[in-house]
């Protein structure tokens, strides 16, 4: 959890220096929405495939520290980036390093806890993102307020700097700490797990050509499960990426004063919301709904439909941060369930490419098409920045409709899934 949390303040600390790196690099919305999106998501999802099928063979806490080493060198290169190429490049890297984590840690949960607990297991690591982001607005607010009294003409052995590189390069360096001590303290779990379709092969130790058989098997299930979490991804991914655009623009707030307000409504928000969805998970799970994963996905999607596209309507600060703050409580609900559905269906030997697959969808569609959206919106429909929260409004309310369609109809071949799966194991 705590690799965690390094791993999305290094994520959305760009999101706070929004404004300057625009200014300092002459961006449009859509370039800063592939930085943001595209850049970070293309390697993220496209390198946690080969990463993953490493993490179901050897050591995961190995991989794990080794992605928390390398994004973290990463972020800090970010601080030495001075044009708009250069920044995409550090973000692919911050990317590939950020691919390593979550893959092999939800494959290492399924291990560590029984099915009835995993729910609210994966809620807890999920926190992890939401103190993240909530630091990185909170934290950033500090640094930007700080850096920006600094005189940063003449730094020794480095040059001249921007507030917002120095603030990348603060950002980075703990990073390489927690590396260390994940390398340290954290203990693999054993792989006791034996999972096979009933009347199918034994997908138990299954090379590259059986994930994609165990997948044809699970064809209806695996599909609307990863749509439908993918749209609801799309939906938390703008929030947090654009929700400073919106304050900033919308009500004048300085980058400082936006990240007090957004850090705290997302550490109260959004942790709330993803511990509600692991305890609805399994409270589900213990009634004996196999489908749990996705109905606790659909709540999520349809709480989340009615604050968003009242947001722009919103013509007070306290009001805007009130629907914000539900909003974000709501789309934190899929992260949980998202995971704990892939880790009870899928093999052991398979559970981290499989979740590296779900990631790659989640990823290049959720984090990248969907900024890619927000800011083509802005720039080619709306032509101003300052229409910006019409424009979260419009993409995140669609995606909150979506996703409770693709999970609703998901609901029943997912349950046929799991009753067709035979699992041999201390769960």
């Amino acid at each position: 959890m705590v690799a965690y949390v390094f791993s999305y303040i290094d994520r959305q600390i760009m999101t706070l220096l929004i404004q300057p790196i625009q200014a300092d690099l002459g961006l449009s919305d859509t370039q800063f929405g592939l930085l943001h999106g595209f850049a970070f998501a293309l390697f993220y999802a496209t390198m946690g495939i080969p990463i993953a099928h490493l993490s179901d063979r050897y050591s995961r806490p190995l991989i794990i520290g080794g992605g928390v080493f390398l994004w973290s060198v990463a972020t800090v290169a970010c601080g030495f980036a001075r044009s708009f190429w250069q920044l995409f490049a550090t973000r692919l890297a911050v990317g590939v390093g950020e691919g390593a984590l979550s893959p092999a840690t939800y494959s290492m949960l399924a291990d560590y806890f029984p099915r009835d607990q995993l729910g609210r297991a994966v809620a807890v690591y999920s926190t992890g993102s939401f103190i993240g982001a909530g630091l990185a607005y909170l934290g950033g607010g500090v640094i930007v307020s700080m850096v920006s009294r600094l005189d940063l003409s003449g730094i020794a052995l480095i040059g001249a700097m921007r507030p917002w590189q120095l603030a990348f390069v603060l950002v980075g360096l703990p990073g390489v700490i927690v590396a260390i001590v994940c390398w340290a303290t954290v203990r693999d779990a054993p792989r006791l797990e034996h999972t096979r379709v009933a009347g199918g092969p034994d997908f138990a130790a299954a090379d590259g050509h059986g994930v994609f058989a165990f997948f044809r098997t699970h064809a209806g299930a695996l599909g609307l499960h990863f749509a439908g979490f993918s749209f609801a991804s799309l939906a938390l991914y703008q929030l947090l990426g654009w929700g400073p655009a919106i304050f900033i623009r919308t009500f004048g707030l300085t980058p400082a004063q936006t990240g007090y307000a957004l850090g705290i409504a997302t550490l109260i928000a959004s942790t709330a919301g993803v511990l509600t969805s692991g305890w609805l998970n399994d409270r589900l799970q213990r009634s004996g709904h196999l489908d749990a994963p996705l109905r606790t996905g659909a709540v999520g999607g349809a709480g989340l439909i009615v604050p968003v596209v009242l947001l722009p309507w919103a013509n007070s600060l306290p009001l805007a941060l009130a629907l914000f703050g539900v909003a974000l409580f709501f789309a934190s609900f899929p992260m949980p369930p998202s995971t704990t559905g892939i880790q009870l269906l899928a093999p052991n030997r398979m559970r981290s490419r499989l979740a590296a697959m779900f990631l790659f969808c989640n990823s290049l569609f959720g984090l990248a098409l969907g900024s890619a959206l927000v800011g083509g919106l802005n720039d080619y429909v709306f032509h101003s920045p300052a229409a910006v929260t019409r424009s979260v409004a419009i993409v995140v309310g669609s995606a909150g409709v979506a996703t409770v369609i693709l999970l609703a109809a998901g609901c029943r071949p997912f349950r046929a899934s799991v009753r067709g799966t035979i699992a041999v194991s201390h769960l």
